[in-house]
């Protein structure tokens, strides 16, 4: 199945690349979920206006991006978790409690997405998160989980 990405799938494409994917991905998962849309005759037309749209956002969102990393650097982020007595979690650290941990430490508002966590987090400790903002760029972001008194 042809398909033109309209948003940036991770290990697939970025916007307005026509990628060939299989039937049920493209039909259950990318299309569904406005991530693409079926390459027809007429396609070429739409994938220069996407592309023209993705390169005028492109420079702004580079140096935007760059912004929001410097300030990840900077930024001091804890987390407080029920923890047992040698350290370990109930449950675990994820992202979308990495974002409302940096919303609330006066970072930026993340999307949980850009979150990549290398393995989940489990420990109570110092941790390091890498936050995938732009192509480009992507940040390193500094966690410390502490246990529950």
């Amino acid at each position: 199945m042809k398909l033109v990405l309209t948003q940036e799938v991770p290990g697939l494409g970025s916007p307005g690349d026509i990628v060939e994917v299989a039937d049920g991905y493209g039909r259950n998962y990318l299309v569904p979920r406005q991530f693409a849309i079926v390459a027809t005759r007429g396609i070429e037309r739409q994938v220069e206006q996407i592309k023209r749209a993705r390169s005028a956002r492109e420079v702004r969102d580079l140096g935007h991006a760059q912004e929001i990393a410097e300030q990840l650097k900077e930024l001091s982020v804890t987390l407080t978790s029920r923890a047992g007595k040698e350290g370990r979690l109930f449950g675990s650290i994820t992202a979308g409690d990495v974002t409302e941990a940096v919303a609330k430490a006066g970072g930026p508002a993340l999307d949980k997405r850009k979150v990549q966590l290398t393995s989940p987090i489990k420990a109570v400790g110092q941790h390091t998160v890498s936050v995938h903002l732009h192509p480009e760029v992507t940040a390193q972001l500094s966690i410390k989980v502490t246990a529950k008194a």
